[in-house]
């Protein structure tokens, strides 16, 4: 039965947060500054209104005629908001503003007051609560979130910058549902977020140090950013800020008109975190979002997951080359890497006992993206060799398969009116070769909507629905949010997981929850 303190807490929790985060931004001179098999994650906010701000594209103007500010608040209108990714380093990055003061080469007055008191500091500040309704109902996040990062120059040839995140779980103090072994792995974190040096040599940009490589992205699904590692420990709920984990890389870039490759190596990969199992000998539940392998033997017993050690053999590269060509924004790619996602490899002896593993695959794709005047279309494929899946015989050895794949999704964005906007997706896995004694069918099938609606006073309503079409396997989204000061912002939310134990979402029937989120920029 639930503690009858628990609801209070959460009201007085929720409301003190709100009061404060009021009080807070109304002393506060900020500044938002733009920030991160298939793999469901977190949508993207960010909307074209044209095929010019798909593609990046700044429109010519006539001479003695001012251009014309958009309006604060106006929806996000270039392409890297649409794709998620930050602006690479190179002379794209170069020859287009950025912001209205970049086009009259003035700075933000912000940025000023910063630049004088030292260097200026970036980031967002995140407070969260999360309460698991299902059985057994219990706390599951009392999260506190701070990224910094600062930039400078190093003489006039060389950029910098710098940044980190950490956090603390309060949940692991104040309750004692979860296991030690979850307590140490999940109560606190602190990692660098993108720290590297820009810098040109030649025709080549290049980009060193730790930093966020994305090669493609789709609404609440992953497909061709595959060189992204990411923080699974939540499954797909976080936005993409906080789900992707940035790598050690090189990055070299050549751009010419409107072509653009992309060569890079990472000598220290990262790799996703998937949380920790629960312990047979141990009490206290295990991640609420452990990605447990099949199996048929039993309640599976997981060891500790050993991940590749340092060297040649163990590095990832790749190469991306794109072009836009009357209009059509078109890519294509060759990665080669050890497989951010654990293989879960049976013991031979005792079929209970799993040991995840990272093996070595390659993966090849592309993705293209259109503004057909009333809609956008976007797609994207990727074709994976080498990753394997369980299966459900007891006599096969190490309880794995090789199976190659071929995942690709198709998408509409358009808005039927100024204040909706709709976004619909279809998506299939194909399995060559395919090996009956895996879950999946040969092909699998699923679709995704998302339906944003803006409403006055700053509130916003929004709903993200995924399901499966070979099986009852479905995931609900429902979510309330409120600017209610600038750069200040209030999510209220619900996660509501469906289908069989064996599914994407399924398998997380029991972990239903509500949320709130509170969140400054700065």
């Amino acid at each position: 039965m639930r503690p009858k303190w628990i609801p209070t807490i959460w009201a007085l929790a929720l409301g003190g947060l709100i009061t404060d985060a009021a009080v807070g931004a109304g002393n506060s001179d900020s500044h938002l500054d733009g920030v991160d098999s298939y793999v469901v994650a977190a949508k993207d906010d960010g909307l074209p209104l044209a095929k010019d701000d798909l593609f990046g594209v700044t429109p010519e103007v006539e001479k003695g005629v001012q251009p014309v500010p958009e309006p604060e608040g106006a929806l996000s209108t270039s392409k890297d908001t649409l794709f998620g990714i930050e602006p690479s380093s190179g002379k794209a990055e170069k020859e287009l503003p950025a912001s209205k003061e970049g086009l009259f080469n003035q700075e933000p007055a912000t940025q000023i007051a910063k630049a004088e008191q030292g260097l200026p500091l970036q980031g967002f500040l995140q407070t969260k609560l999360a309460y698991t309704y299902s059985d057994p109902d219990h706390w599951s996040y009392v999260l506190g979130r701070l990224e910094l990062g600062t930039q400078g120059r190093l003489g006039n040839d060389v950029k910098w910058k710098v940044s980190g995140r950490a956090e603390y779980n309060a949940v692991y103090d104040l309750t004692n549902f979860y296991s030690d072994s979850v307590r140490e792995d999940q109560r606190t974190k602190f990692r660098f977020g993108e720290t590297y040096l820009d810098f040109s040599t030649g025709s080549l940009d290049w980009r060193v140090g730790r930093q966020q490589i994305v090669w493609g992205e789709m609404v609440g699904l992953f497909f061709a950013d595959v060189v992204s590692a990411k923080d699974m420990r939540e499954f797909i709920l976080p936005d993409f800020q906080v789900l992707r984990i940035p790598q050690w890389a090189a990055r070299a870039e050549y751009f010419k008109n409107d072509f653009h490759a992309e060569v890079v190596w990472i000598p220290f990969p990262s790799y996703d975190l998937v949380g920790t199992p629960f312990e047979l000998a141990k009490t206290g539940a295990g991640s609420d979002f452990y990605p447990y392998p099949v199996s048929p033997a039993g309640i599976p017993l997981v060891m500790d997951e050993k991940k590749p050690g340092y060297g040649l053999d163990h590095t990832n590269y790749g190469v991306r080359l794109s072009q836009l060509s009357h209009g059509w924004d078109v890519s294509g790619f060759w990665y080669s890497s050890m497989d951010s996602q654990p293989t879960f490899y049976r013991d031979a002896i005792n079929p209970q006992v799993f040991y995840p593993r990272h093996d070595r695959i390659w993966q090849a794709g592309g993705t293209l993206a259109k503004d057909l005047g009333t809609f956008v279309l976007k797609a994207e494929a990727v074709y994976t060799d080498g990753h394997s899946f369980n299966v459900t015989d007891l006599l096969d050895s190490d309880g794995v398969v090789k199976q190659n794949t071929l995942d690709w999704v198709v998408g509409m964005d358009f808005n039927p009116t100024t204040e909706t906007r709709l976004n619909a997706q279809l998506f299939q896995r194909i399995f060559f070769d395919h090996a009956p004694n895996i879950l999946f069918d040969q092909y699998e099938s699923g679709i995704s909507l998302l339906v944003n609606h803006k409403f006055p006073h700053n509130w916003e309503a929004e709903a993200l629905l995924i399901h499966s079409l070979n099986r009852s396997d479905w995931m609900v989204r429902p979510k309330l949010t409120w600017g209610f000061q600038p750069n200040w912002r209030l999510d209220l939310g619900v996660d509501v997981f469906g289908g069989p134990p064996t599914g994407l979402f399924g398998r997380y029937d029991n972990q239903d929850r509500v949320y709130t989120e509170l969140r400054r920029d700065f």
